[in-house]
């Protein structure tokens, strides 16, 4: 089967991108790997006819927007992220009519409808420095509220507003201070995402994106690393720094990320199967938002 995968791609002149947190055996079969920044900027920079994105629905959205002549697919249709489901385009209208000067920024983990109605948009690795890049003193942020406390903590001279109030991953909001308390027993180093919630993040040793896990981890060290995000991270870094150790949290997954199976990607390639399908106008206008995040925050 992986033989077949890697002959169809040759053949079609197809790029396989995968995030970190699908299945090792996807991440194998990928030409790029990495987080949702990362992804973004080989969507943009490939030269493939044919993009597969091996991830959730908003990454392969932000692949067509950001190449709106090529065919971009993804192997699961009903691939989506419950995060992104929080945030509506009715909730950025009406918080714009309440907080007319306000910037909005709509992190990538939401829908190409969103990502329409932004001013920018943002990742959990640049987040910061995206809104750091801002005129605006109120910024409404969505989907993610933790992030959201995380950019208000490294940004206390902006007023972040989250949008909504509740937006939030599953799989980040169940690490909790128990599992701090139970790293900090064994010993080692506390990373964790800024999708977790903020007394998670105010106990953590280190704050980084799944990218910037990989850069940390790969910077040396010998100490174990507790990892506070989905677990498919944990297998990635123990692939990459074989030397280290690290630890996840067995049940912290996102389902809708192991939906991506290789027979899945053998019958998307062979089929071309499921196109990306987006309005004109909508690509248009997600894709100015997104080139301003590149340009400020890549």
């Amino acid at each position: 089967m992986e033989d077949e995968i890697r002959v169809l791609k040759s053949r079609k002149n197809a790029v396989i991108l995968a995030h970190n947190y699908q299945p090792m055996e996807i991440q194998a079969l990928a030409d790029v790997v990495g987080d949702s920044l990362e992804l973004a900027v080989k969507a943009k920079e490939t030269g493939a006819d044919l993009i597969v994105v091996c991830g959730v629905r908003f990454m392969a959205e932000t692949a067509k927007i950001l190449n709106p002549g090529r065919k971009v697919i993804i192997p699961v249709e009903d691939a989506g992220c419950p995060l992104a489901d929080h945030l509506t385009p009715a909730m950025i209208l009406e918080a714009r009519r309440q907080h007319p000067d306000a910037a909005v920024v709509v992190y990538v983990n939401s829908s190409a409808e969103c990502k329409a109605l932004a001013d920018i948009t943002c990742t959990s690795a640049n987040a910061v420095r995206v809104v750091a890049s801002l005129q605006n003193d109120e910024i409404l942020f969505g989907p993610d509220a933790n992030l959201a406390a995380y950019v208000q903590r490294e940004l206390p001279d902006k007023r972040i507003i989250p949008l909504p109030p509740w937006g939030h991953c599953y799989v980040h909001t169940g690490f909790s201070l128990a599992d701090v308390e139970a790293a900090r027993k064994r010993g080692g180093i506390i990373v964790c995402h800024p999708e977790c919630l903020p007394e998670v993040q105010e106990e953590a040793d280190m704050i980084a994106s799944t990218g910037g896990m990989v850069r940390g981890a790969a910077d040396g060290g010998n100490e174990p690393w507790w990892v506070f995000t989905e677990r498919e991270m944990v297998s990635r870094l123990r692939y990459l720094c074989p030397g280290r150790v690290f630890y996840e949290k067995p049940d912290a997954v996102c389902s809708d990320m192991k939906k991506i199976k290789p027979a899945d990607l053998l019958r998307a390639l062979d089929r071309e199967e499921h196109e990306i399908v987006l309005s004109p106008s909508v690509m248009e206008d997600a894709r100015r938002a997104i080139e301003r995040m590149l340009a400020a925050g890549a």
